[in-house]
Parts: structure tokens; C-alpha cells; sequence
């Protein structure tokens, strides 16, 4: 069977949703924003769609049962700081306290809640810039020949 063309993709993501994610956020923009996986409206209502993927905790961080929603989250919201969709500056750390306050919901100590909260303070600028969008790859690779 021959055939033609090539897909294009982008990679190193680990965990991919099943279903729907909702919860309410103190992030609330001056308008509503919805994109392919993600919705978030004025109320702060946060929507992560089906088949959402993210690579969860960043870093030496291990991924956990009890890290992996706060990690949905966080991940979602620098998604939208690096497509413009929400300002980084007004935003990031509002973002970084959100998954703070989820990893504590969700059984992470104290100790170390606090600890992955000042380590993305931080280092975790660069994730949130439109510079660093993921990229987009193709397969095969184009023949130099």
C-alpha cells in the first residue's frame, strides 16, 4: 500500500482526558475564551475539554495521583498565556497559586505544595511566553534529496 503525504503533530505530552474538566478559578478575563481544548469564561468557570493532552508536573517534580489535576490546570492556563489568550503578566502567578492550592485540595503536603509553588515562580516564566509555543512537527521528515 502506498501513501502520500505526511501528518503533522506535536509532541512530548504523557496523559491525554477522557472527558470533559470543569471547576471554577480565580482567573476571570474581561471576556470569554474558547479555543479547540479549552474554554474559560468571565465567571472563571474553566473548561478542559475531552481529549486534552499535557505532559504533567514539570521539572524533578514526580507525577503523583495527588499533583496530576493541579497539573491539568496549570498546564491549561500557560497554554493560553503562550497563545495570547490570557496575559502572562497579569495572570501567571494567579496561575502558579492555583496549582498550589490544588495540589494542597488534592493531598500534597504542605511542605512541598509551598516548595512547587516558589520553584514556578521561579523558573516558570519562559512556559508561560508565546515564544515558547509548542511546535509543530511533521512526519516523514521533508527529503533534502
Amino acid at each position: 500500500m502506498a501513501t502520500k503525504g505526511y501528518i503533522r503533530y506535536k509532541g512530548n505530552y504523557k496523559y491525554q482526558l477522557v472527558n470533559d474538566y470543569q471547576i471554577i478559578i480565580s482567573i476571570t478575563p474581561g471576556s470569554d475564551i474558547k479555543t479547540d481544548f479549552i474554554d474559560l469564561d468571565t465567571l472563571g468557570k474553566l473548561v478542559v475539554k475531552k481529549s486534552y493532552a499535557w505532559d504533567g508536573p514539570s521539572g524533578p517534580v514526580k507525577d503523583t495521583k495527588k499533583n496530576l489535576r493541579a497539573s491539568l490546570v496549570h498546564d491549561a492556563l500557560y497554554q493560553l498565556m503562550r497563545n495570547e489568550k490570557l496575559k502572562s503578566r497579569t495572570h501567571r502567578k494567579a496561575a502558579d497559586q492555583i496549582f498550589k492550592d490544588i495540589c494542597l485540595e488534592d493531598g500534597v503536603p504542605k511542605f512541598w505544595s509551598s516548595n512547587f509553588y516558589k520553584a514556578l515562580r521561579k523558573f516558570g516564566k519562559p512556559a508561560a511566553s508565546p515564544e515558547n509555543k509548542k511546535k509543530v512537527r511533521r512526519a516523514p521528515e521533508v527529503n533534502s534529496d
